[in-house]
């Protein structure tokens, strides 16, 4: 987050929002609330206010964005708490859970898992813990892409064998945008990537989750409506009985109202059919776009010219003669199209 007035702030408003009406005990934020540490003193007076008089506690730890962002001195309000230090900190909630940060620290390796093994007398064997953390989890689908942009650093990496052996119920973990995933962990624990609730780079589309659960219960996947990019494919096929403006038209009315759209458009038209040029329908999709494009690749092409030729019309009616099915005539003449116009370039 880099400002109080962009998709990032309105998403955490909708965070917060969301906490009062589900009547949340406790809103975790697993790292890198501020985009850099300057962000944050200049945003800590806003967030005090968000943060005040919500009915629930605030739990934050320093991802690698915001590692200097919590200094001991800083006040981000009354209700918040940064489990900001290795060795772990720790925070009691009721009289069964017990919460630790594992902050984003430059560390990785045997480093790393000797801190990992320091839990075990950290963690209480009679209540419900929760485990904080932020970086990379190996051994995953996830793309270093899946990170945002973040070079080719390492970022605390670490395996779900780290954590074998120890009493930790949930691991909610920060560091991977994309998208919401859970895993099981050896003694039945489960350990959560929400992603992030806002599409920060153009990697992570689709509507944005976050994992909303009762303790000894499943994690669980929450749709937020806010900003997120979205993809969007659309086929023109100059078969079938249909208006390629009509058709862009009735995707964009699906599309969620915070959606930054993924444009591409494919397949081929006939223009003679259209009376519309290929510079006149790109104009059109733009108009009911209406600058809702984040990235625009138009990649259909107008094959009138084809479509009149008299050897792919006795090509077509060869086909039809012979007795082929519709589905397999429209396969034979895409080939057709492709051959010509490879032939003419």
């Amino acid at each position: 987050m880099r400002s109080h007035t962009d998709e990032r702030w309105e998403a955490l408003q909708t965070l917060v929002n969301l906490g009062k009406e589900k009547k949340i005990d406790v809103l975790v934020i697993s790292g890198d609330l501020f985009d850099k540490d300057i962000d944050a003193e200049s945003l800590r007076p806003q967030i005090r206010e968000l943060f005040s008089n919500t009915g629930f506690k605030v739990l934050i730890i320093p991802g690698n964005h915001d590692i200097g962002s919590y200094k001991s001195s800083m006040y981000f309000g009354e209700d918040v708490s940064v489990l900001g230090k290795l060795p772990f900190e720790s925070i009691e909630y009721g009289d069964e859970l017990r919460i630790v940060g594992m902050p984003f620290e430059p560390i990785q390796g045997e480093a790393l898992l000797r801190e990992i093994r320091t839990l075990k007398e950290i963690l209480r064997p009679d209540k419900k813990n929760i485990l904080l953390c932020h970086g990379e989890l190996l051994g995953t689908f996830f793309s270093r892409a899946d990170s945002g942009a973040e070079g080719e650093g390492r970022y605390m990496p670490f395996k779900l064998s780290y954590f074998e052996g120890l009493n930790i119920d949930y691991i909610l973990a920060g560091h991977f945008h994309s998208k919401f995933d859970v895993w099981q962990l050896k003694n039945q624990g489960y350990f959560v990537y929400p992603g992030s609730p806002v599409s920060i780079t153009k990697v992570e589309k689709g509507q944005r989750k976050i994992n909303l659960f009762e303790v000894g219960g499943t994690p669980r996947e929450y749709l937020l409506d806010t900003f997120h990019f979205q993809e969007l494919v659309v086929e023109f096929d100059p078969f079938r009985d249909q208006d390629p403006v009509q058709m862009i038209q009735a995707h964009v009315e699906k599309l969620h109202s915070k959606a930054s759209i993924i444009l591409t458009v494919r397949g081929y038209i006939n223009s003679e059919q259209l009376k519309m040029t290929e510079k006149d329908l790109v104009a059109k999709i733009r108009e009911i776009m209406k600058g809702r494009c984040a990235e625009e690749h138009y990649e259909f092409r107008d094959i009138s010219k084809i479509l009149e030729n008299d050897l792919f019309k006795g090509f077509t009616n060869k086909a039809r003669e012979s007795g082929y099915a519709e589905e397999e005539i429209k396969r034979l003449q895409y080939i057709t199209i492709r051959a010509m116009m490879k032939a003419r370039l």
